[in-house]
C-alpha cells in the first residue's frame, strides 16, 4: 500500500463537497437534489465509477465548474467517491440534502479551505482515508473573538 496526498485545486474562496457514494447513480441523484433544494445554484460534479469502465462520471448547471469537478476526481481518482463545486450558494444550504441521498455513505469534507485528500493505493485501486481541511488551530478564542465571531454571523445572515 502507497499513501499518497492529493490537493484539490480551486479558486481560493470556492465551496466544495467531498464524498463517498455506493452507486453509479450517484451522479444523477446528487444533480436532482441540489437543483429541487438550491435551484439558482451554479454546481459540476464528479463522481469516480468503481467498476466496469471505471470512468469519471460528471453532470452540472455550469461548465466551468463541471470541468473543475472532472479534473479534481479524476486527480483523486478513489471508488465511488464524489465532489461538487458550487457558487451562488454555500455547503450549508444542500449539506443535508446530499447526506440524505440514498447511496451517499459519508461527507469528508464541506470547505473553501485548502484541502489535501489523504489517499491510499494499493493493487486494488485507491481510497480516501480523510482530509486534511484547512490550518493547524492556532489558539483558543478570546472574549473579542466571540463578540466578533457572533458579529460576523448576524452580518452574513445566519443569526438575528
Amino acid at each position: 500500500m502507497e499513501l499518497k496526498t492529493v490537493a484539490i485545486e480551486k479558486p481560493a474562496e470556492m465551496n466544495f463537497i467531498l464524498g463517498q457514494s455506493h452507486f453509479i447513480k450517484t451522479v444523477e441523484d446528487l444533480y436532482e437534489a441540489i437543483v429541487s433544494t438550491h435551484p439558482g445554484m451554479k454546481f459540476g460534479v464528479g463522481f469516480c465509477e468503481s467498476s466496469g469502465p471505471a470512468l469519471v462520471r460528471y453532470v452540472g448547471n455550469d461548465p466551468a465548474l463541471i470541468e473543475l469537478a472532472k479534473k479534481n476526481a479524476f486527480a483523486l481518482g478513489c471508488g465511488h467517491s464524489f465532489i461538487i463545486f458550487m457558487e451562488g450558494g454555500y455547503p450549508i444550504n444542500i449539506l443535508n440534502t446530499i447526506k440524505g441521498v440514498p447511496e451517499v455513505c459519508t461527507v469528508y469534507c464541506a470547505t473553501a479551505n485548502p484541502v489535501e485528500v489523504i489517499v491510499a493505493e494499493t493493487n486494488e485501486g485507491r481510497g480516501i482515508l480523510g482530509v486534511i481541511d484547512g490550518v493547524r488551530s492556532k489558539g483558543i478564542e478570546t472574549d473579542m473573538d466571540i463578540r466578533a465571531r457572533k458579529e460576523l454571523l448576524r452580518k452574513i445572515g445566519y443569526k438575528l
